[in-house]
């Protein structure tokens, strides 16, 4: 997988809002899921900031129930 560097660093996006909730869930969480669900989140960090920022603040829906779970985790 990723290094644990890189991955922080990815996680920056240069907004407050991002750079919160993906940093917090990097150091909180990531370290404890499953390969399924650090895929999932690698996909999450390929969307374009506009498309991430709308579905981590709720106004974007992703259609799959893993995605979805992911999502409230990153958020919580």
């Amino acid at each position: 997988m990723i290094p644990l560097a890189k991955l922080r660093w990815q996680c920056r996006r240069g907004t407050k809002e991002l750079d919160f909730l993906l940093l917090r869930y990097v150091d909180l969480e990531y370290a404890l899921a499953d390969t399924q669900e650090k895929a999932l989140f690698m996909q999450l960090l390929a969307l374009e900031d506009d498309q991430l920022i709308d579905l981590l603040l709720g106004d974007l829906v992703m259609e799959t129930a893993e995605m979805k779970a992911l999502i409230k985790k990153v958020r919580v």
